[in-house]
């Protein structure tokens, strides 16, 4: 085994494309940036489901939603036939922390954290967000706030304090969130760094891994004032959005327009206008640079104490933002490249290649066999995923890694329309199957690569259509085989 010390950076919600090294120039994330010069970017990576918990398992276990039984957020209990990465970690002799959420069973209980599986931490500081819903002393970051002397009833004032929302969630959400010295994503790389001080101090030979799992920039949006200070909202980009691009769409996306996304818990985007619709990127923009400034610090401190050199970062995000796109928010059964693509950074410096970015189609679940791997670690046969080691150290073409990105939905949202589709991108053409639905989606991202049009139903297209149907059902049967029992023949 290689004593590398593991940071597991997973922002929640953000967008691939709200990062300024991956082309935003409405946007500022130096830090973002600085990973991607002294490490590997790889600019598709697409997440197994654009929601929080089945996301979470497969990367978390390097198998597909459905096949680690993980399919909804709101889950009461985690499979305890599957294994998560950082338990393997921990059995080799890894220390494990974990600041924020984790998200792999449901966290609406009031009276204590989500139920845990065997994952492997040791130390948690748990909160699953930034609003006081829970009991007192279980949210370590409200825990925190009370410590320092921080009223945080007094300081947050958000249209909606009951958490999710009822109805009609005002887009922009207007909220005056907490100061930047106070703010959820601050307290947990500051617990980060707690552990890593820790770790060393206790055992300065024993290698240590840390998951930071902040909020941000899930919606609510609530950044810090002085961040929202530095845009100008003139300067924000509208969604994106054709006027009639919902006509051959499945009803469920039509539901969320008119109604509003999670069946209408979300503001309907019928009558926002074009100034409200940049305000609410604003202040998911100004989440982002937070985020990003947060990010530095944990950087800095790890160069200041000496471990950068020999200290795997891992950045990323577990799904996307509509962010008013194809006029929704927030986020549901969409397989738009804003929900599903994601950001997927690894940087170490003397193992991973510096400043390489890499046009292979990757999924999120490849990240837990490549951390075994990287560590010298033997990856599970019944992983269905496939290490992305040989990129990172220069040993195999940085452009192919695998023909498709395979994602699922089924329902997973519970206060949201009930969607039940899989989605097969080949780099090219996209086929979400809408199985509940007489409309599926078809794009073709080199002609139309914000997705406006759907070719679902066109007489010229049927052949493609019908052998992209094919190939998605395909790999929804072929490549979720599950061997977590061991592969045995039947002769």
């Amino acid at each position: 085994m290689k004593n590398y010390n593991v940071v597991w950076f997973c922002a929640d919600q953000l967008r691939y494309d709200t990062i300024s090294g991956y082309g935003n120039t409405h946007i500022h994330t130096p830090n973002i940036d600085r990973l991607m010069e002294t490490g590997t970017t790889f600019l598709r990576a697409y997440s197994q489901s654009p929601v929080c918990t089945p996301s979470r398992a497969s990367f978390l276990t390097g198998r597909y939603p459905k096949s680690c039984r993980s399919s909804i957020n709101g889950n009461q209990t985690f499979s305890r036939d599957e294994t998560l990465v950082t338990k393997m970690m921990r059995d080799a002799g890894y220390v494990c922390g974990l600041t924020g959420k984790l998200h792999l069973t449901s966290s609406s209980a009031k009276d204590h954290i989500e139920l845990r599986t065997d994952d492997g931490y040791s130390y948690v500081e748990w909160s699953h967000m930034g609003y006081d819903l829970w009991d007192k002393g279980v949210n370590g970051y409200m825990n925190w706030l009370e410590e320092k002397g921080v009223d945080w009833h007094q300081v947050y004032k958000a249209p909606v304090i009951d958490w999710p929302p009822k109805s009609d969630y005002p887009i922009p959400a207007r909220i005056q969130g907490m100061r930047d010295e106070d703010h959820q994503t601050t307290w947990c790389v500051e617990k980060a760094m707690e552990f890593i001080g820790q770790s060393v101090a206790e055992d300065s030979k024993r290698p240590w891994c840390v998951s930071i799992n902040p909020f941000a920039p899930h919606p609510p949006f609530d950044p810090p004032q002085s961040f929202k200070d530095k845009l100008n909202v003139e300067d924000m980009p509208l969604p994106l959005w054709k006027e009639g691009e919902l006509d051959n769409k499945p009803q469920s996306q039509k539901d969320s327009y008119y109604i509003g996304s999670q069946s209408g818990m979300v503001r309907s985007a019928v009558g926002v206008t074009d100034e409200e619709k940049r305000e609410n990127t604003l202040e998911y923009y100004a989440l982002v640079e937070h985020l990003d400034y947060q990010l530095g610090r944990l950087i800095d401190y790890l160069e200041e104490t000496g471990q950068r050199e020999n200290t795997i970062i891992m950045f990323m995000s577990d799904h996307g933002e509509m962010l008013g796109d194809h006029g929704m928010f927030w986020k549901g059964g969409f397989f738009y490249e804003c929900n599903v693509h994601v950001p997927l950074i690894f940087s170490c410096p003397g193992l991973i290649k510096q400043g390489l970015r890499s046009n292979a189609l990757v999924e999120l679940m490849d990240v837990a066999p490549t951390i075994l791997e990287l560590l010298g670690m033997e990856i599970p046969q019944y992983m269905q995923a496939k290490s992305l080691a040989g990129i990172l150290t220069g040993k195999a073409d940085p452009d192919v890694h695998k023909d498709c990105v395979y994602a699922e939905y089924y329902y997973s949202a519970l206060l949201s329309n009930k969607v039940y589709a899989t989605m097969y991108f080949d780099g090219r053409y996209k086929m979400i199957v809408h199985h509940d639905d007489p409309i599926s989606e078809f794009y073709d991202l080199q002609e139309d690569p914000k997705e406006f049009d759907n070719l679902w139903g066109k007489d010229e297209y049927k052949d493609l259509i019908f052998e992209y149907y094919q190939k998605c059902f395909n790999h929804a049967i072929m490549a979720n085989e599950d061997t977590v029992l061991g592969k045995k023949s039947i002769f």
